[in-house]
């Protein structure tokens, strides 16, 4: 065969591939139907338009050849159960067109001139556009078949470091690097904590919310056909409240006073404004064997972690806390874990409730789990007693009532991705491939052989890779169900 022939061929082969990825959404392209064609256009010019102006929201996965849904870790690993399932199946599609239209939401608050359309019209479109395409593409085998296949969410590790770079080599180096800092983590916990330089910060107060209240919104919220418990919006705000933690920070420097995001004037990092005491909270969820727990989600952001010597490869721009309590059906927690945002530092805190598993590989990033705590009661909450500098987690504690006066705001986790700026629009906190610009840490040149892409730098929900070895997600859907047997009865 000649080699003009050939390459013809290949031609031929990645061109049909590229037609074959993008169905069913070019024949909604080509549609006699014009009102199809129009909202096929729409979906088209909106996506060249943000991709343009760079503002495409990272949170959640985009799936090819259905631009109007997106897809989170937890809806790709429903799918099995959807697709034996009908009424199963159509909840999943509109979940996914739920997540694509908050994402659609945000981007086109961001974009710097907007579409055609005012804000308010255009979401008005695409949220018209996106039911009308799902409700043709659901009706057709061929094209629930392809979303089966595709709703999958790409994990933040590349291969070709991990098959052709030195992750092979080094595997067992960085784990015995892991098990050092674990193993002087563990002996932190055991010091005993000076209360000096220490200032404690307490969400707004509420009155104790009875956990027979807390089981019967769970259950109630649990009813459709996915099993997911979505409470509504003021029941969210409540229970958000009820379990929010406490905060005990050592105080040495501004780097230690966690506040609101903001953008300044021609920045191009967002800045912490300490001035506005705001803990970012949201839902998130887990599936346990057959059921599906809510999970509440609480993060803070500090304006950096200095250095603490010169070369310090961990020092940079902006740091935080990500904590997270997985609930019981009945309301009472089961295990709480933590991450920084960049991803950094996973740590599990089980109550009795919680059977830790043993590590299917030694060397594998399993369960670190500094200290166990005791089954949290009505009106408890934990305490967070957190480093200067570092930030680290050095002890939890339980509270109950009124412990401090300096209180601190609860505001939703998704105003980051689309923060205030005077007389320009909006701009997210994180940039198209979920990272805050200007938060790289060294250290990612130093961890390049595990894979993960820019380890130092803090990222949005979603595109949290926490382990140096192994693969590991804070958002992975099994994630407690491969590591914990909890006691549900």
């Amino acid at each position: 065969m000649s080699p003009r022939r050939a390459f013809a061929l290949v031609a031929t082969f990645l061109v049909a591939g590229c037609a074959t990825l993008n169905a069913p959404f070019d024949q909604h392209l080509g549609s006699e139907a014009p009102q199809v064609r129009e909202c096929a256009d729409w979906y088209r010019d909106l996506d060249e338009q943000v991709d343009m102006a760079g503002v495409r929201d990272a949170q959640d996965a985009r799936i090819a050849g259905f631009p109007y849904l997106r897809v989170s870790r937890l809806l790709a690993d429903l799918l099995p159960r959807a697709a034996a399932n009908e009424p199963a199946l159509q909840a999943l599609a509109d979940r996914m067109l739920a997540l694509d239209l908050a994402a659609r939401r945000y981007e086109i608050m961001n974009l710097p001139s907007g579409p055609v359309l005012r804000p308010a019209e255009a979401l008005q479109r695409t949220q018209h556009c996106g039911r009308l395409l799902r409700e043709l593409d659901m009706a057709k085998p061929e094209a629930r078949q392809l979303l089966l296949q595709r709703a999958q969410v790409p994990d933040d590790y590349r291969l070709g470091y991990r098959f052709f770079g030195l992750y092979a080599l080094t595997r067992f180096a960085i784990a015995e690097g892991v098990k050092r800092y674990e193993a002087q983590m563990q002996e932190a916990f055991q010091r005993e904590l000076s209360s000096a330089g220490r200032v404690r910060h307490a969400p707004p107060p509420i009155q104790p919310l009875p956990r027979e209240r807390v089981a019967a919104v769970l259950k109630r919220a649990s009813g459709n056909p996915l099993g997911i418990p979505e409470p509504g919006e003021a029941e969210l705000a409540e229970l958000l409240a009820a379990y929010a933690p406490s905060f005990d920070i050592e105080m040495k420097g501004d780097f230690d006073r966690f506040g609101a995001l903001r953008w300044p004037r021609h920045g191009k990092t967002p800045e912490v404004d300490g001035a506005q005491l705001v803990v970012y909270a949201q839902p998130a969820w887990t599936r346990y064997r057959n059921l599906v727990l809510l999970q509440l989600v609480y993060t803070i952001w500090f304006p950096e972690r200095p250095p603490a010597s010169p070369g310090d490869i961990l020092a940079g721009k902006l740091d935080g806390i990500t904590w997270r309590v997985t609930l019981a059906p009945d309301g009472e927690p089961l295990v709480y874990d933590t991450i920084h945002p960049c991803g950094c530092y996973h740590q599990f805190f089980p109550t009795p409730r919680a059977q830790a598993r043993a590590a299917p590989d030694q060397l594998e990033e399993w369960l670190f789990a500094p200290q166990a705590l005791p089954r949290i009661a009505e009106g408890e909450r934990p305490l967070l007693r957190i480093a200067s500098g570092t930030h680290y987690i050095e002890r939890v504690g339980v509270v109950r009532g009124s412990d401090s006066l300096a209180r601190y705001e609860l505001r939703p986790y998704d105003e980051l991705r689309s923060l205030v700026r005077l007389g320009e629009p909006g701009a997210s906190a994180f940039g198209p491939d979920g990272l805050v610009a200007g938060t790289e840490r060294p250290e990612r040149f130093i961890f390049w052989p595990t894979g993960i892409v820019s380890a130092g730098a803090m990222r949005q929900w979603g595109r949290h890779a926490t382990a140096f070895v192994g693969r590991r997600h804070f958002d992975d859907a099994d994630l407690f169900d491969k590591r914990f047997r909890f006691e549900l009865e």
